[in-house]
């Protein structure tokens, strides 16, 4: 019988995060210690740097998710390696309240 070792976790991941803005995007590669929160992961990207028009609370406190599923608990969620982690702007307006005013406008001509 052939004894195997336990296997190790990687001491540090490759991730992404990714933010847009309708006119530009960014995506900062980031190597991480293994055990790094989606939180955390922001925090690092430092993305006030490339957003310096937007507030620091845009980054910090937004809705964030891995390749499209939201994230319930962000501050929680261990990163794995490969994950892109995408920070979710706020709605400026609510869709169907959109919906309704476009409707409006087109119903008047």
């Amino acid at each position: 019988m052939v004894a195997t070792e336990p296997h190790d976790e990687p001491a540090a991941i490759n991730v992404e995060v990714a933010f847009a803005l309708p006119q530009r995007q960014r995506i900062v590669a980031l190597t991480l210690a293994a055990g790094t929160t989606a939180r955390e992961a922001v925090r690092c990207a430092e993305l006030g740097r490339h957003f310096p028009e937007l507030p620091a609370s845009t980054f910090l406190e937004a809705e964030l998710g891995i390749f499209g599923k939201v994230l319930r608990e962000p501050h929680k969620h261990v990163l794995q390696p490969g994950d892109r982690i995408e920070v979710y702007r706020p709605l400026l307006i609510d869709p169907k309240q959109a919906r309704r005013q476009r409707a409006d406008r087109s119903s008047d001509r």
